[in-house]
């Protein structure tokens, strides 16, 4: 990019983050696409790109696939205190935490995962889904149009949509795993919750499958005690990457793991917590009765689509505000195109207080803008 380019595209954006600041162009704004901002100011396509690219960074703008960009929210002062879930939302200004971050940091960490899948010629490809799980109709397609190496799935409590799938669908994704020769990696961290789930992968394809499951989920979010159960054929090669990775769990984690699965707590812990589940998909059936919400009647979380003319990030922004965190579509989505959905998590606040914090999560959302 020449000087003269250079100066344009930070021309412009200067221009625009004062506005913005200022208040001139207010949260939630769409802003001109990028050939109207190019021809307003007379500069090329590209460099609306970089100009728009430049305002991301630094947090003004929020860029959405098929729908423009847009200006973000930016939370007004506030005392953040640090038991507050959302004081750590980029626009606030915490000093009871420290987690330093630099310009370009995210985009930084993305480019390093890409360059670690590429090392090891990993390409990720979505897969369709349907109301009850994936689509094996165009996964079998994918199968044929190209060579898939491995097929990740989450059969048993799928985060976040939460289904489960039937035995039939098990077994018409073990044939195409085996038609392809396919490996299937099973994500089992929720499968405890599930009541009479049909067999896990593994036991039906045992030859291909690796489960993958943990008892942060089950036990404990500060127990990192994770497993594999692998082919035969293949344990040496996991082995080695575990040596390779990080060697071993601390002693007093595997101690701790091994006598609490050998003793039947795990099991008794892993009961309460499908009663607990229940309970509180309960209390969310009744509180966000007629949203457009997707959840196993046992999982700790549940997706809730937002209507057609609200941004999630604007929405979670506001909720953010009243100290109410959710997760947003981008954490999950495979598409560039990204649902305006959220995913919120129901074990986290006391039971006594669920309905309160999601009448109050129905009542800003009904209510928007505020």
């Amino acid at each position: 990019m020449s000087k003269s380019t250079a100066a344009q595209v930070t021309g412009v954006a200067e221009d625009l983050a004062a506005r913005i600041q200022d208040g001139s162009l207010r949260p939630g704004t769409a802003l001109p696409t990028h050939r109207q901002l190019a021809a307003t100011h007379g500069i090329a396509i590209s460099s609306a790109t970089k100009v728009y690219a430049k305002l991301k960074s630094i947090g003004l703008v929020v860029g959405e696939t098929g729908r423009g960009t847009f200006v973000r929210d930016r939370p007004p002062q506030r005392e953040w205190h640090g038991d507050d879930e959302a004081r750590l939302h980029r626009s606030a200004v915490d000093l009871s935490f420290n987690h330093p971050t630099l310009p370009g940091q995210a985009e930084l960490l993305r480019n390093m995962l890409r360059e670690l899948a590429a090392s090891q010629h990993l390409s990720l490809k979505p897969v369709s889904a349907l109301t009850d799980g994936p689509d094996l109709d165009a996964l079998d397609a994918l199968c044929r149009r190209e060579r898939i190496r491995a097929i990740y799935t989450m059969p048993t409590l799928h985060n976040p949509l939460g289904w489960v799938l039937s035995a039939r669908q098990r077994q018409g994704l073990v044939d195409i795993a085996r038609r392809h020769d396919c490996l299937l990696i099973e994500d089992a961290s929720y499968a405890f919750l599930a009541d009479q789930a049909p067999p896990a992968l593994a036991a039906l394809a045992p030859e291909r499958t690796v489960y993958v499951s943990s008892l942060s989920k089950s036990l404990s979010s500060g127990l990192r005690c994770g497993f594999v159960l692998a082919p035969q054929d293949r344990a040496g090669r996991f082995k080695a990457a575990i040596r390779a990775s990080y060697w071993s769990l601390p002693g007093v984690i595997t101690a701790m793991a091994s006598r609490w699965i050998a003793d039947g707590t795990v099991a008794r812990q892993e009961a309460l917590l499908r009663q607990d589940a229940r309970e509180r998909q309960a209390i969310a059936r009744d509180v966000l009765a007629g949203m457009d919400v997707t959840a196993n009647p046992n999982s700790m979380f549940l997706w809730l689509v937002l209507p057609e003319d609200l941004r999630m990030d604007r929405v979670a922004m506001a909720l953010a505000e009243r100290g109410i965190a959710v997760s947003k579509a981008q954490a999950y989505a495979t598409t560039r195109h990204v649902p305006h959905a959220l995913r919120l998590g129901l074990s986290s606040p006391p039971l006594v207080q669920l309905r309160a914090v999601l009448e109050q999560l129905r009542h800003t959302i009904e209510q928007f803008p505020i």
